[in-house]
């Protein structure tokens, strides 16, 4: 119990929320919940669920929240391979291969590769042997030397758009891993300035697109993010799925190509 107090206030502090303004979105006395983060008073298993709903904390972080408060973990968390999440998983399967002929993929809170689709894979033909040995880090082997890295035209918008999301994803979940993949990739070269007018024409593009070079030519595309919004189950809650979408005719063209070979 004595560590939960620190905890909570960490991530009060990580939410941007005061004491008083937390206490009236949970419906608890200022009093109250400064007794609990002083360690004074012992939060119930509810209480500790509803603060930690309040401040929007990861599942795995909940659990870690109901540990310090002296009760037992909420949420499961289950190997991959786990029967009870089969539908799941092949749900993903399902969107990954429906996906197709566009690139898409699926990882864990640390941008590990669950799965893929077969575009996807074929993508990154051609990366270090050492890049692509699982586990692999999609951000990792997209940004390396030996990686993505000189196939990306647009290498350094790219790699600012991953680094500025990677702040956001570890200020929201306090993960130290994500910190530490930030300042990995930060030491990864960013390649060369754009041509003069070309990083002003990105920027007024609806979204930043990945500007990927192949044989042949040259494919444009741009991500979304898919994630199970009702998971219990603590490694489900951290899966995401990645689809990729041509932002142009010419990409999807050369796709639509290239999964028919």
């Amino acid at each position: 119990m004595n560590g939960f107090g620190p905890l909570l206030r960490e991530w009060r502090a990580r939410r941007r929320r005061s004491q008083l303004d937390l206490a009236l979105e949970a419906e608890v006395s200022q009093r109250h919940l400064s007794y609990v983060e002083s360690g004074r008073a012992r939060p119930s298993r509810e209480m500790v669920l509803r603060l930690a709903e309040h401040l929007a904390v990861p599942l795995r972080a909940r659990n870690a929240l109901l540990v310090a408060a002296g009760h037992a973990p909420e949420y499961a968390e289950r190997a991959i391979d786990d029967p009870a999440l089969r539908p799941a998983m092949e749900a993903v399967r399902l969107i990954l291969d429906g996906h197709d002929p566009y690139p898409a993929l699926a990882v864990d809170r640390h941008w590990t590769l669950v799965a893929a689709n077969r575009v996807a894979l074929r993508l990154m033909d051609g990366v270090a042997p050492a890049l692509a040995a699982p586990p692999v880090n999609v951000l990792r082997l997209s940004l390396h030397p030996d990686g993505l890295a000189p196939r990306i035209v647009n290498l350094r918008a790219w790699k600012t758009h991953i680094l500025d999301r990677l702040r956001r994803d570890a200020d929201a979940s306090g993960d130290p891993a994500l910190l530490a993949l930030i300042e990995e990739l930060a030491r990864y070269p960013a390649g060369p300035d754009p041509p003069p007018g070309v990083a002003e024409r990105e920027r007024a593009l609806i979204a930043t697109p990945l500007r990927l070079r192949v044989p042949g030519g040259e494919l444009a595309l741009i991500g979304t993010m898919t994630v199970f919004g009702t998971a219990t189950d603590v490694l489900l809650s951290e899966l995401s799925l990645e689809t990729f979408f041509p932002a142009d005719g010419e990409t999807a063209a050369a796709l639509r190509a290239m999964a028919a070979v």
